[in-house]
């Protein structure tokens, strides 16, 4: 079964069980007492082996802590974690703290699954977490999510390949889009065929898309789900895509949709060759490793030509506890822990990205490998504008169609223009359907 078929049916039934969720509360007061009696939580997670091993340590110091509270990890990886987890809901069965991605988050939270940390504030201390930060896992003034890692949006240049052809790092406290394809241009021209000057953007997710609106003064989503991306922002986007194509200062699209396919490993900023790739800053790690190069974080092009930054804190994940929760207050307390926690920290470190908390961020920073300094201080360093509205839900398979329509530009199978246009409406779709 496919990932999108899967995922459908599996929406399917947690709508048919939106009333009864959204009825039932959690089953104890989130602002109570901790209680002194013997608790058992259901913590769920998706990962690798690191963060297993990372994780299980933390939930053995908070149980130290707390002597009559146990911790029973479940884990998964990422797909067969999302079929879990609705199942789980629909069953009433629902682990107590979740590990929560922002493309599902409101698909859960307005189907009333999962509780308003704000009710737990007697025992989650978020006193160290910017409200930029913390906006990210708000719905109408509720927090469904508190952010563990966050992200931000940049440009990955490899200053090896700009040194052996003699080109000089761009300025990017000014430079434009334009500048970017200009260099870009001068890279590929220098690198015969082998090497290129931009990895095309446009195939992995949304956020380049996002990031253009957002410099514009305009959004992907308004207030009330609706898609209120103007056309002309797509279609111009779609063109810079496709220019970037047809100038060669990106690869054919052939060898662009290869690579993309392939994973991180396989990009043409890990395989060395491209100059410069839009990447998240907490990649920068993991891509280092892959090309053996020295890369650097830059700015996003044209935030100082634009009305507003269009950066913003992407969270790597949410802690989020389930409405239905039995024990809703100690399950606060235990997210509170792994929030703000500076042993627990030193353990998780960066594995699930850069802390959000501002706190524990600088007590760890001493721990850091280089690259994980260079990605912390990015985000520490970058000014940002408030986030864009929460995917909401039924646009869980935003990045999907953005691909699919990006692949279509550059096969020349549609123009920009009527890609812009069947991308909004698409999207609007797909979130109606879900209301």
């Amino acid at each position: 079964m496919s990932r999108g078929v899967r995922r459908g049916a599996v929406w399917a039934v947690l709508l048919s069980l939106t009333a009864s969720l959204a009825a039932c509360g959690s089953g104890s007061d989130a602002g109570g007492d901790l209680t002194s009696e013997k608790v058992t939580l259901r913590f769920t997670w998706w990962g690798a082996d690191d963060r297993h091993k990372r994780t299980q340590q933390v939930i053995e110091m908070f149980q130290r802590k707390h002597p009559n509270i146990t911790v029973k990890g479940e884990f998964k990886e990422w797909n067969g974690y999302w079929d879990s987890l609705a199942t789980t809901m629909a069953a009433n069965d629902a682990p107590d703290v979740m590990q929560m991605d922002e493309l599902y988050i409101a698909s859960y939270a307005e189907r009333g699954a999962l509780l308003d940390l704000n009710e737990a504030k007697k025992h989650l201390d978020t006193a160290n977490f910017d409200q930029k930060a913390l906006a990210t896992g708000a719905i109408g003034g509720k927090q469904y999510g508190l952010p563990v890692g966050l992200g931000m949006y940049s440009i990955m240049a490899n200053l090896d390949l700009l040194a052996k052809y003699d080109i000089p790092v761009p300025d990017d406290t000014k430079w434009s889009w334009d500048d970017l394809k200009s260099i870009g241009d001068q890279v590929s021209k220098a690198g015969g065929g082998q090497v290129f000057g931009v990895q095309s953007p446009g195939i992995n997710d949304a956020a380049g898309l996002s990031i253009r609106a957002r410099q514009q003064g305009k959004a992907m989503f308004d207030a009330d789900a609706k898609v209120v991306l103007p056309r002309e922002i797509a279609r111009d986007y779609w063109q810079y895509i496709l220019d970037l194509s047809k100038s060669g200062a990106a690869a054919a699209p052939s060898v662009t949709i290869e690579k993309a396919s392939a994973g991180l490993n396989q990009s043409a900023t890990a395989t060395n060759t491209a100059a410069f790739g839009l990447w998240w800053n907490t990649q920068l790690t993991a891509l280092t490793a892959a090309s053996g190069q020295k890369l650097k974080l830059l700015r996003l092009p044209g935030e100082t030509q634009g009305s507003a930054p269009g950066a913003y804190y992407k969270p790597s994940m949410f802690w989020s506890v389930s409405a239905r929760s039995k024990h809703p207050a100690e399950a606060a307390a235990f997210v509170s822990f792994l929030a703000n926690d500076e042993e627990a920290a030193k353990v998780l470190l960066t594995e699930r990205g850069v802390p959000a908390n501002q706190k524990i961020r600088e007590a760890i920073a001493g721990q850091l490998k280089d690259t994980d300094k260079a990605a912390k201080e990015y985000l520490d360093t970058v000014p940002v504008s408030d986030p864009p509205r929460i995917t909401p839900n039924g646009a869980s398979t935003l990045d999907t169609i953005l691909k699919r329509h990006t692949e279509d530009v550059l096969f020349g199978r549609t123009t920009p223009d009527a890609a812009a246009a069947s991308f909004i409406k698409e999207v609007q779709s797909e979130v109606d359907a879900a209301r």
